[in-house]
């Protein structure tokens, strides 16, 4: 990156306590929901953050908002340390970075016009207090999420939009605030798939319009393929590889990445993949503090060794711009 990066993450941990039994004998438990992650997202990069259900994904992005408390590690936002912002920060820092959540339909207010949920954040933070400035800001917002003439849908409800117009105003109220950053979580899963490439392509747009960072979580990396620049693959709360989308896609290293790759249809069906399908369970995510010694991935590993049983990998270059947390390579 020549430019300094926009996100700065250093060793982020976000555990949940879990309560003792009656006795309180046993050594406190927690959820280790994000394990030490470290990485960048530089200004106008779309990273994708990659994963199976319950890997940490979600709770990461939370994390980087303020909405969930970080156990260790650090967060610079623009080169400066939101990770134990005060409740005056957060609101400013809210700002600048925007969350665009799964699922359309539970993220709009029933009861509000498409024009109320749009102008919210600008209320919210005391922005655009004219009613003139406030419209116009309302409509080139939604104008800018693909949702045009914009005059057809402000006095709209949400029930009476599809999916993929939910997501555009969702979208919208997140553009209205003109953020640095968005933290995009699963933005395409429920919509069709129709609807998907649309949505993906906005995305792209506004990166390349407005210079938009984008954290775009998915468990799909098909689906990150489409447009994002880098990729990072997390496991059990920890990333195990990263790197520049085109090559971890041609060229994965850690074997969890290459069985997430396998399963991708291909395009040519006379070009068959050799499926890896992973066997067992991953450890439990609930445990004490520094009960897990080695390879969190090697329980399911079909190259396991001894050493992993051991050594805890850490992520290190395995190519250009390329790192991965595996002893094997």
């Amino acid at each position: 990156m020549t430019n300094p990066p926009i996100l700065q993450v250093r060793g982020l941990r976000t555990l949940f306590p879990v309560k003792k039994t009656a006795f309180g004998r046993e050594p406190a438990r927690f959820v280790h929901a994000v394990d030490d992650v470290s990485f960048d997202l530089g200004r106008g990069e779309v990273l994708a953050l990659v994963g199976e259900s319950g890997c940490g994904k979600s709770t990461l992005a939370l994390t980087l908002l303020g909405l969930e408390t970080p156990t260790a590690g650090s967060v610079l936002f623009e080169g400066r340390d939101v990770t134990h912002a005060s409740g005056a920060e957060q609101k400013a820092l809210r700002r600048h970075i925007q969350m665009v959540f799964q699922d359309p339909y539970e993220s709009l207010n029933p009861l509000m016009t498409i024009d109320e949920i749009v102008a919210e954040p600008l209320k919210v933070h005391g922005l655009a207090a004219g009613k003139g400035e406030r419209a116009g800001r309302v409509h080139q917002a939604l104008e800018d999420a693909g949702l045009k003439p914009a005059e057809t849908y402000v006095a709209r409800y949400p029930h009476q939009l599809s999916g993929g117009q939910r997501q555009r105003v969702v979208i919208a109220s997140a553009l209205v605030l003109e953020p640095a950053l968005l933290l995009a979580d699963e933005p395409v899963s429920m919509l069709d798939v129709s609807i998907r490439a649309e949505i993906l392509s906005l995305l792209a747009e506004l990166r390349a319009r407005r210079g938009i960072s984008i954290l775009f979580i998915t468990h799909d990396l098909a689906t990150a393929a489409h447009f994002t620049d880098r990729v990072a693959v997390m496991y059990l709360g920890r990333i195990v590889e990263i790197g520049p989308t085109r090559q971890v896609l041609a060229h994965p290293v850690h074997p969890y990445t290459r069985a997430l790759l396998s399963v991708i249809p291909a395009p040519n069906p006379r070009l068959r993949r050799e499926r890896i399908i992973l066997q067992g369970d991953p450890p439990d995510p609930i445990r004490p503090l520094g009960a897990l010694m080695g390879c969190r991935f090697q329980p399911r590993c079909p190259l396991a060794q001894d050493i992993c049983l051991h050594q805890d990998p850490m992520l290190h270059i395995v190519g250009k711009d390329q790192e991965a947390a595996c002893l094997l390579v």
